[in-house]
């Protein structure tokens, strides 16, 4: 029998936990994310502000790191991690890893949404004398918002899993607790809870996301 007057308190912490992860991570990945997609966008051969060495060394850097699962990546950087954070244990020194697996996914979506965008636009914006830095904030961006929404909201979805696999390696939130109080200890029901939270996680962001993506869409 779960003892659930011990561990809802426990739990309570560890939900706290990974909304302070989830959160820092959105914001830092979010902005440091649109920065690095814009750029692999507007320096690509042809764009905006064509740039061979530069896009050629961000999207080298993006296919290096992208493709490494997180749970590597996390324990990888563990070294940057200790100089940075001084810790590699604890929810705030998983935000690091977070952060920049996340800012690097974030990057190559921002990127392809922006590359989907209609070019007639672009060159309608350029003939009426736009500059380019203007074209590619009040052209480019707002005309693919709403596909960077649902790309937002998709990566918040990522972001939610990554802080459940920090818990590995004692990150806390959610992941840890679904790992001490239910796998190892065979307790199914505190894991099924655990899991159950996290759904509801991801579907309140994933509706959040849809709504607003739709509200765009109307406009």
């Amino acid at each position: 029998m779960t003892d659930w007057t011990t561990l809802l308190p426990v739990l309570g912490e560890s939900f706290q936990q990974t909304i302070y992860m989830v959160v820092i991570t959105v914001l830092l990945s979010g902005i440091a994310g649109l920065a690095l997609g814009v750029t692999l966008y507007a320096t690509r051969p042809g764009n905006l502000f064509a740039n061979k060495a530069v896009f050629s060394f961000l999207n080298f850097l993006v296919n290096i790191i992208r493709p490494i699962p997180f749970i590597i990546f996390i324990t990888a950087i563990a070294p940057l991690t200790l100089i940075i954070m001084g810790t590699t244990i604890g929810t705030t020194a998983a935000i690091l890893p977070m952060a920049l697996m996340a800012g690097v996914v974030i990057g190559r979506v921002v990127e392809q949404n922006l590359v989907a965008s209609d070019p007639g636009v672009v060159e309608a914006a350029r003939a009426m004398g736009d500059s380019r830095l203007h074209i590619l904030w009040a052209v480019v961006i707002p005309e693919s918002l709403a596909p960077l929404i649902l790309g937002y909201t998709f990566m918040i979805i990522a972001i939610v899993d990554m802080s459940a696999m920090a818990g590995y390696i004692g990150g806390g939130g959610l992941g840890n607790f679904a790992i001490m109080y239910g796998y190892q200890q065979f307790n199914w029901e505190v894991t099924l809870v655990t899991v159950l939270i996290i759904i509801v996680m991801v579907q309140a962001a994933q509706l959040l996301g849809n709504f607003l993506a739709q509200r765009i869409l109307r406009r």
